[in-house]
């Protein structure tokens, strides 16, 4: 009887198994038909073509943007640029977890996450369950660090934005596919070959762990550039509140480097999986020729983003937030950003992809790039180092701002800043690739 009750047990485990099909090839997974559900706030860009390049004017002459015809795959954009309280969502997470790690590095260990018997996982993990009681002493003396201290206070639990860091590690695949000659299958080591790190540093190949780079990013932003790019002009306002204040809750953020921008992106894709139960694409930058596609919002041809020649309506309104009439700002219905969302959306649904704040990308800026790149989802990318003159650290910004004349609205223009610069009209938005069924 033992005999027949292993036989039974055993044909209905095998019969179970992923890997029988009837001796027919069926694949380990038998699950339904998989949809990708809508991000939050993102709009779908369905797969298509054009002609990328400047489609009418080109008055300084650069001719760094040839006509091209490329094709791009379906991706998620988000409908309006990244605000200021979304981005302020993302300090509010990083302060959060810095202040949790001081207190579990002081020993507190109801900040790291236990197993159910009660033990610390291994490795460690930051408990965000357990709430930060300020009233505590002991968590008060730990926190103090993360204050402005001694003649750099004004007033007393004033934040040292500087620490305000956040630290994140990617895999480089642009590097690993550009070593791969010199990898030996057989030894499974690489002779040759070296990769730049996150700091921009040159480095021989060890191994995998080469390519994967780590990066620490001060990610509170720059809220001084109000007065560093405009001249004698009194924005002591802006400096004080636009970031912080509720009232410009919904404008779009500024002095936001590249950088910091990539670490938001990062912190999305982490933050959005620590809760789903399927694994998506990672949220990013738009490359060059994704943000071109979007923003003609399939009209072929159309030199601004809403189709038409002109930077006007039938009515004579505005279309853009830009500086009209040789610095009359305030005549398109702006003094300078204005909520996103202000004007009408394009044919794809997004908002601003004209004026309001310039927007980084993901591309490095060259004046030959059109001509160098594929022309399946066109990508240019450059990791300099850190010995590399400026030009190598040009990165791609697009669709004009407040304080641009028009012909930076078109959607074929092309212009740059280098990635480390934060501006007070450069903000960005991002996107994600959509998996597709």
């Amino acid at each position: 009887m033992k005999w027949f009750a292993f036989i039974f047990i055993f044909s209905v485990l095998y019969s179970c198994s992923p890997y029988q099909g009837g001796g027919e090839l069926t694949g380990t997974r038998k699950a339904r038909k998989w949809f990708e559900p809508q991000p939050y706030g993102m709009v779908l860009i369905p797969t298509g073509s054009l002609n990328i390049g400047n489609n009418d004017e080109d008055i300084t002459w650069t001719m760094s943007a040839s006509s091209k015809t490329i094709s791009v795959p379906a991706f998620w954009m988000d409908e309006t640029e990244i605000t200021n309280d979304e981005y302020r969502q993302f300090v509010a997470w990083v302060i959060d977890s810095i202040k949790r790690q001081r207190l579990a590095d002081e020993g507190m260990e109801e900040f790291l996450m236990q197993s159910r018997k009660g033990e610390v996982m291994d490795p460690p993990r930051l408990n965000y369950q357990t709430r930060i009681d300020m009233r505590k002493e002991e968590y008060k003396d730990v926190l103090a660090g993360m204050m402005y201290q001694g003649d750099d206070r004004i007033t007393e639990n004033e934040l040292d934005v500087r620490k305000v860091e956040y630290s994140y590690s990617w895999y480089d695949f642009a590097q690993a596919a550009h070593n791969d000659r010199f990898y030996d299958r057989e030894s499974g080591t690489y002779k040759g070959g070296f990769v730049i790190n996150a700091d921009g540093e040159k480095e021989a190949i060890k191994g995998r762990s080469s390519f994967i780079l780590r990066k620490k990013v001060k990610i509170y932003p720059d809220t001084l550039c109000w007065l560093k790019d405009l001249t004698y002009a009194y924005n002591e306002p802006f400096v004080r509140e636009y970031f912080s204040h509720v009232g410009y809750d919904n404008y779009p953020v500024v002095g936001v480097n590249w950088h910091q921008a990539r670490a938001f992106c990062n912190w999305r894709t982490q933050f959005f999986n620590n809760y789903a139960t399927t694994r998506v694409q990672e949220w990013r930058l738009p490359n060059e020729a994704e943000w071109e596609y979007a923003a003609r919002g399939g009209l072929s041809g159309g030199k601004y983003p809403w189709g038409g020649p002109y930077t006007r309506n039938k009515k004579g309104c505005f279309l853009a937030n830009f500086k009209p009439l040789r610095g009359n700002y305030v005549s398109d219905g702006g003094y300078t950003t204005l909520p996103v969302g202000t004007y009408e959306p394009n044919g794809f649904g997004l908002y601003d992809m004209a004026g309001n704040v310039a927007e980084w990308t993901g591309d490095a800026f060259d004046e030959s790039a059109y001509q160098q790149t594929s022309d399946l989802n066109p990508y240019y990318q450059v990791t300099a180092k850190k010995t590399d003159n400026k030009i190598s650290k040009r990165k791609v910004i697009r669709g004009g701002s407040w304080k641009d004349i028009a012909y930076y609205l078109q959607c074929g223009v092309r212009d740059y800043e280098y990635e480390d610069s934060t501006r007070c009209f450069i903000g960005f938005r991002t996107v994600r690739t959509r998996i597709e069924y």
